[in-house]
């Protein structure tokens, strides 16, 4: 993780860098989730089924999607949870369209 000016921190995802917008207290949390995006990626690149970095982030998003749904369904998600994830897919998705 590296800080970057303006409140951003520097993530790498596939081997690429992107700075996302993000309040000191939430900096944790942002490389954490960059991690393990990044990881579930890989596995996904790895498997040689899926081509192109974009069909693979969308493949990861599905994925993580499924297993998100799943544990609502059991019960698993508590509201505050649910309300931090999504702040998270909005940043991760505004990295991806830029």
């Amino acid at each position: 993780m590296k800080t970057t000016p303006a409140d951003g921190v520097t993530v790498s995802i596939l081997g690429k860098e992107f700075v996302v917008a993000c309040p000191e207290n939430e900096r944790a949390a942002l490389v954490s989730a960059a991690s393990f995006l990044d990881k579930k990626m890989r596995e996904i690149q790895t498997s040689g089924k899926v081509i192109g970095s974009e069909r693979i982030a969308i493949i990861a998003a599905l994925n993580l999607a499924h297993e998100l749904l799943e544990l609502r369904g059991q019960g698993g998600m508590p509201t505050d949870v649910n309300q931090k994830l999504r702040s998270l897919q909005i940043k991760i998705e505004s990295v991806l369209h830029q």
